[in-house]
């Protein structure tokens, strides 16, 4: 049995393995090795191990470049495409992706269990593979019957993550609350097993207080989806009020503001604008209601359909809006389109709002030119048929309407006055909700955004 197996090690230091090292992986990897680990990071990617192994990032993540550099200058960091180096590491943390399945909510399962199959022959009695993926609630118990088969001496633990994109290296050495997800829960001797290995991972941030939640297999996988879905429940609630505060020309973020002081509500994520997108919240909502539908519960989570109604629905707003003020016609005008990330600090343009809006605007006969200070690249390969410009100058010379669509902190602090000589017209929508109305219309802007006021 694993709880006979498991040496709990009295140093703070083991030996472990990160298998996938994508955005999730390549950051757990990192930070594991800062806190004094041996990690080894695994990826199939040749290319992306290259990358690493020279230490460089293969995306933007603030911070990362640097703690590679540092830890790799210790020798407690390398990466690899071959599996069989993760003989002989106490843990075995699994951080492959689980995209949509195309045509489908559902998530696509495949990357999960094809790194368990590979991984299985290597791990030995007394180790520990610890699932971080972001996966439908029953899988855990599923992988840990393949673990139990492959080697009976070893178990399965299921350890959310709850990065935030721009934040992610902060937020894993510095976490908000720490969820074991343990054999039969934290009463059962192989619980307390798992729990002693996964206390030495964490030992660094344990000591330092951190909030720790030691629960089974199911309510652990149910954690991470559960957030998000809150997370993009509440956003998509402000946004409907914005669709509302339209209709009458109210102020949605004086509205926002008000109700965020009631403590019961908070003024966190109660930002209208264009609404969520990323790798994480629009896919994970699709697929727990997709579970919950395979689980015969789907009842339980229909209010999801409208909160994903609601965000698509922003998109949607924002291609209207530029058509309205751009006299009616989209055909022929010059559109700047101010970000492509689907957030502030980040390269990722998965689902991204801003990449999708700037992408339908073109569709309408728009003449499309989009800037991003990190994200340019990545969206030329998504979406080849836009101009590109490296600069706010050059994006909008000549424009016959502005959209500020990721809230860059280079973008919300733009002057009106450096770009005013640059415009055809002094058209401005703003998309987050991040600029001074009052400014740019005493600047002689039209300033326009969503659930604010005409004027």
């Amino acid at each position: 049995m694993f709880s006979e197996c498991v040496r709990v090690a009295t140093v703070r230091s083991m030996r472990m393995t990160v298998i996938g090292c994508g955005y999730l992986g390549a950051v757990h990897a990192a930070c594991m090795a800062e806190l004094g680990h041996e990690v080894i990071g695994i990826d199939v990617d040749p290319e992306k191990v290259a990358a690493l192994q020279a230490a460089r990032a293969p995306f933007y993540e603030p911070g990362l470049p640097e703690l590679l550099e540092r830890t790799m200058a210790t020798g407690r960091l390398r990466f690899t495409t071959d599996m069989a180096e993760a003989a002989g590491s106490a843990v075995h943390f699994v951080c492959v992706g689980t995209p949509q399945k195309r045509g489908e909510f559902a998530a696509d399962m495949k990357y999960v269990d094809s790194a368990v199959d590979s991984l299985l022959p290597h791990v030995a009695a007394g180790e520990l593979v610890i699932g971080k993926s972001t996966v439908p609630v029953g899988t855990a118990a599923r992988l840990a019957a393949k673990v139990a088969d492959a080697e009976p001496g070893a178990a399965l633990a299921w350890n959310p993550e709850f990065l935030r994109e721009g934040h992610a290296v902060e937020d894993t050495l510095t976490p908000d609350r720490l969820v074991y997800g343990v054999p039969g829960g934290q009463g059962t001797t192989e619980g307390k097993a798992a729990k002693a290995l996964l206390d030495e991972v964490y030992a660094t941030p344990l000591k330092r207080g951190t909030p720790l939640i030691v629960t089974d297999y199911q309510t652990a996988e149910l954690v991470k989806v559960a957030a998000n879905s809150f997370l993009a429940t509440k956003i998509s609630f402000i946004n409907a009020m914005a669709e509302l505060c339209e209709k009458v020309n109210a102020d949605v973020t004086q509205l926002a503001d008000a109700i965020g002081h009631d403590d019961r509500i908070g003024r966190k994520f109660l930002n209208a604008g264009l609404g969520f997108g990323g790798g994480c919240l629009p896919k994970d909502i699709r697929a727990f209601m997709a579970r919950a539908g395979e689980l015969g519960a789907d009842q339980t989570l229909t209010f999801l359909r409208e909160v994903d109604s609601i965000n698509m629905r922003r998109r949607i707003r924002m291609v209207d809006l530029a058509r309205e003020v751009c006299d009616g016609s989209l055909i022929g005008k010059r559109v700047a389109v101010l970000g492509a990330a689907f957030k502030p600090l980040s390269d990722d343009i998965r689902d991204s709002p801003a990449l999708n809006v700037a992408a339908q605007i073109r569709l309408q006969g728009g003449d499309v030119v989009l800037t991003d200070p990190a994200a340019l690249d990545n969206a030329r390969k998504a979406v080849p048929d836009i101009s590109y410009a490296d600069t706010v100058e050059e994006a909008v010379r000549g424009a016959d309407v502005v959209l500020l669509l990721t809230e860059w902190k280079e973008y919300r602090d733009l002057e009106p006055a450096t770009i005013s000589g640059l415009v055809k017209e002094k058209r401005i929508l703003d998309g987050r909700n991040a600029l001074d109305p009052g400014r740019w219309r005493a600047a002689g802007w039209t300033y326009r955004a969503l659930g604010r006021p005409r004027a």
